[in-house]
């Protein structure tokens, strides 16, 4: 692949799109292009942390596993989405598998070489910080939605989140854009896969969500929002 066709495609990472031709060129010559395969990992937990991938296209699943094998999903990642987050700046290991859900064209960039672009554009660094400081500000929003709210709050409340970051609008309803089975809900709050079953089954029949023709959840946000914030 060309430096044209990548400087193009780092172009599309919302992280980069205001850079100058000059800017990106510096990036371009540190970049590769790797195309991953549904189901496979693109690092594991435990992993040297050595790199840090840009999706230009697919959907990647982030999740931690424990010594028992019980899997918490930390996010699922798509289209101009970086990670991992935790890494910059410290030497150790991948924090959690990453694993591609939907074939994924990736930008992968050594995190060494990365660095020393950062302090040669320190406008990269600070837009850098900005999306560390949201992915915070959204762990604290999560730990805190467990401290204060009951399972069916924090089932409400994560279907909300997800059409924030994994949907897109479509009449009255947000259209998640990723298939998510229960299992996988489940694992993002810490809950059993039939307890998201029977919450679902209740949020359904209130007409506050729905399934389309090819199984994706549809949510009608705004009413949802009334279950708990009113």
């Amino acid at each position: 692949m060309t430096n044209d066709w990548i400087k193009q495609r780092l172009k599309g990472v919302p992280l980069f799109r205001e850079l100058s031709n000059r800017e990106l060129d510096s990036l371009v010559t540190i970049s590769q292009v790797r195309v991953y395969k549904p189901r496979t990992f693109v690092f594991m937990q435990g992993d040297p942390l050595e790199r840090v991938f840009f999706i230009h296209s697919g959907t990647v699943k982030i999740y931690k596993t424990d010594m028992s094998g019980k899997e918490q999903i930390v996010s699922v990642l798509q289209t101009g989405e970086m990670f991992p987050h935790a890494g910059f700046f410290r030497k150790g290991a991948y924090p959690a598998h990453a694993e591609v859900v939907e074939e994924a064209l990736l930008i992968v960039i050594p995190i060494a070489e990365f660095e020393q672009t950062l302090i040669c554009y320190p406008e990269l660094c600070i837009k850098l910080f900005r999306v560390m400081s949201e992915k915070i500000i959204d762990l604290q929003n999560r730990l805190e939605e467990q401290i204060l709210h009951n399972t069916y709050e924090q089932i409400v409340m994560l279907l909300l989140r997800l059409t924030k970051t994994n949907a897109v609008p479509q009449g009255r309803y947000y259209r998640l854009t990723t298939h998510f089975t229960n299992r996988e809900l489940a694992n993002m709050i810490g809950t059993s896969r039939e307890t998201i079953s029977r919450t679902l089954s209740q949020l359904k029949r209130k007409g506050l969500i729905d399934i389309d023709d090819d199984g994706f959840y549809l949510i009608d946000a705004k009413r949802l929002e009334k279950e708990i914030f009113l």
